[in-house]
């Protein structure tokens, strides 16, 4: 009786392969979920997981997720504060900085929320909201004492 030779495979592993940027890079409550099915269903059987582990591991998830539900309403309310005080921006004079350093002042025309942070209009430049170094009242001293009597 003959055998045929065979080849050996080119890999160990055949199949679809993770790439690596693809990757989950946080850990998230269904991260979390699927570790502690992962634990529960590999867990020796003569000696099963502790029910007081299990209710801390639960915790623990719920605290997480609790935690970034926080952080993201924490983000959320940082983005309205920066629209905010963006909008209260207008008609008033803005000073910023330009990329040769020099002092540019203008009146605050309009606001656009189009990026992560607010771009105001100062003169015929739109500029970072974060890139304001000063502001100031286009009221004169003297036009305010005046309304005020």
């Amino acid at each position: 009786m003959t055998v045929d030779a065979t080849s050996a495979p080119s890999s160990l592993y055949t199949g679809t392969t993770i790439d690596p940027a693809s990757r989950k890079q946080t850990l998230d409550g269904e991260v979390f979920l699927k570790l502690l099915v992962t634990q529960l269903t590999h867990q020796d059987p003569s000696s099963p997981m502790d029910t007081n582990e299990m209710i801390s591991q639960t915790t623990q998830l719920a605290m997480m997720e609790q935690l970034t539900t926080l952080a993201d309403n924490g983000t959320e309310a940082f983005a309205l504060s920066m629209r905010q005080a963006a909008t209260a921006l207008i008609g008033q004079e803005a000073s910023y900085k330009d990329a040769d350093g020099k002092t540019v002042t203008g009146v605050v025309s309009k606001v656009s929320f189009d990026g992560p942070v607010p771009q105001v209009t100062i003169g015929d430049k739109s500029v970072a909201l974060d890139v304001i170094t000063g502001i100031t009242s286009r009221t004169t001293p003297a036009a305010a004492g005046a309304a005020a009597v």
